[in-house]
């Protein structure tokens, strides 16, 4: 009988590991709901998006590389007339441009706010970025409408609309996400290598220059890509001061396009299942798969800058 007893309470599972089995199957179905959500919008984006060329029978590179935008009408061919290179060229130049312009301001304030003033620095210039970061897109663009739009109007004539205010609105909505990215990156270089430049004769500008952003530098490199995926798909604010003219960009102050802003006009005034739907939906497939690349980018910069990994 004593056995039995003690056989029983050796094989009867405690409190605690019931309910750890029952923490990790809820969080096992958290994680598989997660994935099956991120599957179904991969299926369903490429489904639609697809069509256009397995259904309506359109050239994928008549579509990738044509520069005439109205699927209401037909070409010579008879084929709709669906080219979305004027969209993916005005998606890539405010991108990179925004990117190129927000990641100076973006580094200057975070070696500001860890290196130069760590104390006052970050007391007074950490709620003014994160006051950015919770600005609605609709007051950005607002903002770039009624401010940037006159501005570039006035100094290059013109609309106003374009590339170029484009990249200005984008650049401030970017820059709190790069710069509190390289803020943490900066950070997490450990504290001997300054402690070494400095030994070693350094002055504290070199010893920033050459040793501590150097070794920043991927994690930089991530906070850059993090900022472009957040501007490739970007959509009101960016709608609201480039024109929304689907031709190709003849420079950086006529009214041009981007993916998301064809979309947002035209997503809602369409049918589905026809040629103007399907076309719209390889728009966003092509999004998709540009925040594919862009995550994709990220993974192998961090996995590559990881100081622990040598």
């Amino acid at each position: 009988m004593e056995n039995e007893d003690v056989k029983k309470a050796l094989t009867t599972k405690s409190k605690r590991a019931r309910i750890e089995q029952r923490g990790r199957f809820i969080s096992f179905v958290c994680i598989a709901l997660i994935v099956f959500v991120v599957g179904a919008i991969f299926y369903f984006v490429a489904s639609k998006g697809l069509s256009t060329f397995f259904v309506d029978k359109i050239n994928v590179f008549d579509f990738l590389f044509g520069t005439v935008w109205n699927p209401s009408a037909t070409g010579p061919d008879g084929k709709p007339l669906v080219g979305a290179l004027p969209m993916i060229l005005g998606s890539f130049m405010v991108t990179f441009l925004s990117a190129i312009v927000a990641t100076p301001f973006a580094i200057g304030a975070a070696v500001f706010m860890t290196e130069i003033s760590p104390t006052k620095g970050q007391k007074f210039l950490q709620p003014v970025i994160e006051l950015l970061v919770g600005i609605p897109s609709v007051v950005y663009g607002f903002i770039g409408l009624t401010v940037i739009v006159p501005f570039i109007r006035s100094i290059f004539g013109g609309t106003g609309f374009g590339i170029l205010s484009g990249t200005f609105v984008l650049f401030v909505m970017i820059l709190p996400t790069v710069t509190m990215m390289t803020v943490d990156t900066l950070k997490s270089v450990p504290r001997h290598y300054r402690e070494a430049s400095l030994a070693l004769g350094g002055t504290r500008w070199q010893t920033i220059y050459k040793v501590v952003l150097r070794a920043a530098i991927p994690g930089i490199l991530t906070a850059v890509v993090f900022g472009m995926a957040r501007a490739f798909g970007e959509a009101l604010a960016i709608q609201m001061v480039i024109g929304n003219a689907a031709l190709m960009p003849a420079g950086l102050t006529t009214p041009a396009s981007t993916l998301t802003s064809i979309l947002t006009m035209g997503i809602g005034n369409t049918i589905m299942g026809t040629v103007e739907n399907n076309v719209l939906w390889s728009l966003a497939l092509i999004l998709l798969f540009m925040s594919l690349v862009f995550n994709i980018l990220i993974r192998y910069i961090g996995k590559k800058g990881d100081i622990t990994n040598g």
